[in-house]
């Protein structure tokens, strides 16, 4: 059985992925932003195994650096990383929020986030392979203008999700290129389309799916070998948008993350 990080662990899907993988005999370790609904959700999987609660404000990229260091001392045998918070479009689309270290808040918490948080633990992914790591993505993508990563022109909330969707994807893809070899695989899945999740509802989408719908393809991600370097719809293989694969928008979206960090 695995130990494994879910972070956006108590609400939504990752509340109910959380509780799958708790019942088929994980370590889950369920990270969210609230203390008090972290703690609740930490008691309710310890009536069916075995559970630690994490806390962290991902918009923050202090704060995601102390989680990693936090979970990699508490957990040296952690194997599976699972990326699943994110923030939607928001119910005001034309305000632009920013995140605690100033960066453009959907970018910050679905992208920058899960590539700090990622990078911090690799070590101990690496040491413990076979290793899994899963991007909860979207099949709403839009590429980034690299000339204006953090869309200070023209905001749309929608838009800033989905451009902070196609990098988590391109993220993906690279990161998979350079573990090759190691152990730890790296996928991105599209669990299902505007399943019924507050994120969903406060930008303005009528449900279509339920987080069961949802749940499958990210627990198939997170506990069987299905390779590395993929993008998959639900639990089937399927594309990620063309510009995706594209070696130069793959090239300057990995020099614009890095220039964003550099910060």
């Amino acid at each position: 059985m695995s130990t494994l990080l879910l972070t956006g662990a108590t609400s939504g899907l990752g509340r109910y992925v959380a509780f799958e993988l708790v019942r088929a005999g994980h370590r889950v370790l369920a990270h969210g932003r609230d203390a008090d609904r972290t703690e609740r959700l930490v008691e309710e999987l310890r009536a069916h195994g075995e559970a630690d609660g994490y806390v962290a404000d991902l918009a923050s990229l202090g704060q995601v650096r102390e989680l990693a260091a936090h979970v990699a001392g508490d957990h040296p045998e952690l194997d599976v990383l699972i990326n699943n918070a994110a923030i939607g479009g928001g119910p005001d689309p034309t305000r632009r929020e920013l995140s605690a270290d100033g960066h453009e808040l959907r970018l910050a918490v679905n992208c920058l986030a899960p590539v700090v948080l990622t990078r911090a633990l690799l070590p101990v992914l690496r040491a413990n392979a076979p290793a899994r790591i899963v991007n909860v993505g979207s099949a709403g993508q839009e590429p980034l203008d690299p000339a204006d990563p953090e869309m200070t022109r023209g905001y749309d909330g929608v838009s800033a999700y989905c451009r902070s969707k196609f990098a988590l994807a391109v993220h993906t893809f690279v990161l998979a290129d350079e573990l090759a070899g190691t152990g730890v695989s790296v996928n991105a899945v599209h669990p299902a389309t505007h399943m019924d999740t507050a994120m969903v509802r406060d930008s303005g989408f009528t449900p279509l799916h339920t987080v069961a719908d949802g749940a499958p393809g990210v627990v198939a991600l997170a506990t069987r070998d299905l390779g590395s370097g993929g993008y998959f719809e639900g639990t089937s293989p399927a594309r990620a948008h063309p510009a995706a694969y594209d070696p130069g928008t793959r090239a300057r979206l990995t020099a614009v993350t890095e220039q964003l960090l550099s910060l």
